[in-house]
């Protein structure tokens, strides 16, 4: 298949340079060098993410079809890959909800657990984790109910804090993550393959870690709870309080002879991407893997750079692609019955962002999606942003400033035919941005 010309197929292109990204991160190009060799005993597959269906059948694939497998793994609602022809299944796909849980994850979550009991040092545990694990594997603490849950998770998102904060409360407040699932395994060994969603890709954020160490605190999360003025319910406050709800640290016995394999980051798929674009003959520049922030301004900064560059040739050479990674985060403002809430998610508010800011700048195209397909919980992975989008907005009575007041992007570039729609991915290595400046 032959590469777009980004000059004339500007959006073929940019769209060329997304699958680039997400075919570097798919499970079955990053398994193989990571499995281990088959035990003398059981080998049980555990996990929770997005990319969970195609992770599991990825392992099926691979591992010997003469050596016992089972497990049971949950995702998303409608992120199970279809089944290759004449792959058996060997390992439980459950599906859930994504991004406040529900029934089907807590039921599924207290499976996982009852599968690794009575394990021995004979049997191995294959963890496969990847983003959107922490909704999926939901096990509240003690003195808190699934509706608990699905209200703190709700006004953790809307809040604005970013992913770190939020898995710090999510641990705490669980009996499964922040290494608690490692401990209920032993004394079989764990292996842990994991594609990080997180800046930094700390293996302890991803999936808020339930197979590794935790180096946060009853005390942080409380912090943390309290700056975003979250309440919880009485005993949890004072148990949290108390220190009671502490997860297992680094150095605890629990992780001994347990390791972790980082299979895809958002890095290498961003150095996909630009390695598309310079054999399509452009610069590329990758700011960062890292960026977080509030994606509308986040969306400012990169309009400026990409003015500064389509205007002075500064501090990027034309043609050139600017690429960037990371996650950014929303923070819901105020709503009403005569000023609702709109839709839409990071990757949509950004390209609201980027448009404000661009003006209409001739020679600038944007596309920014979530390399899961799903961009918060419409159908869109993200958005495009074109020299055109402003004005071809303004003619339909569209104000991007109005829409940015309502966290309603969907609703300004779905009328303009400018949502990017791929389906799910089956993968999960968060924020993807590119700016084409010809």
């Amino acid at each position: 298949m032959s590469t777009p010309d980004p000059r004339t197929e500007p959006r073929a292109f940019l769209m060329h340079l997304y699958q680039a990204a997400v075919r570097r991160a798919l499970p079955l190009h990053n398994t193989a060098p990571h499995l281990p060799a088959p035990p003398k005993g059981r080998t049980i597959v555990i996990g929770a993410g997005k990319a969970g269906g195609a992770m599991a059948q990825a392992v099926e694939s691979l591992w010997p079809a003469d050596k016992p497998l089972s497990g049971l793994v949950i995702t998303r609602y409608h992120h199970t890959p279809p089944r290759p022809a004449g792959l058996p299944q060997r390992i439980e796909v459950v599906e859930a909800s994504h991004p406040v849980p529900d029934a089907a994850g807590l039921a599924a979550s207290q499976r996982i657990l009852q599968l690794v009991q009575g394990l021995t040092e004979d049997d191995l545990v294959l963890c496969l984790i990847s983003g959107g694990g922490s909704a999926l594997l939901t096990l509240p603490a003690e003195g808190l109910t699934l509706a608990d849950k699905q209200r703190i998770n709700k006004e953790l998102l809307n809040s604005g804090a970013n992913i770190g904060e939020m898995n710090c409360v999510r641990k705490h407040l669980s009996r499964i993550k922040g290494g608690r699932l490692a401990a209920a395994c032993a004394p079989a060994r764990v292996v842990t393959l994991t594609i990080s969603d997180v800046p930094g890709d700390d293996p302890s954020v991803i999936a808020s870690g339930p197979t590794v160490p935790d180096a946060t605190s009853c005390a942080d999360a409380l912090a943390i709870l309290r700056r975003y003025r979250i309440e919880l319910p009485a005993p949890v406050l004072a148990a949290l309080e108390r220190g009671e709800l502490e997860t297992p640290k680094p150095g605890s016995p629990v992780f001994a002879g347990q390791t972790v394999h980082m299979m895809a980051t958002p890095q290498q798929s961003l150095e996909a991407a630009a390695e598309a674009a310079r054999a399509a003959g452009l610069n590329a520049y990758i700011l960062s893997d890292e960026m977080e922030g509030e994606s509308r301004e986040v969306g400012k900064v990169h309009a400026a750079l990409a003015r500064a560059v389509a205007r002075q040739g500064q501090p990027f050479a034309r043609p050139c692609v600017i690429l960037s990674g990371g996650e950014t985060t929303v923070t819901v403002r105020p709503h009403s019955a005569d000023a609702p809430r709109g839709k839409g998610g990071r990757a949509g508010e950004f390209c609201l962002g980027l448009a404000l800011g661009l003006q209409g700048q001739p020679g600038v195209w944007g596309l920014a999606a979530d390399t899961d397909g799903i961009d918060g919980m419409e159908e869109n992975a993200g958005a495009w942003v074109e020299p055109g989008t402003l004005a071809r907005a303004q003619a339909l009575g569209l104000k991007v400033e109005r829409h940015l007041d309502h966290n309603d992007a969907y609703g300004y570039f779905q009328p303009l035919g400018d949502l990017v729609v791929t389906g799910p991915t089956h993968t999960n290595v968060n924020d993807f941005r590119a700016l084409l400046v010809l």
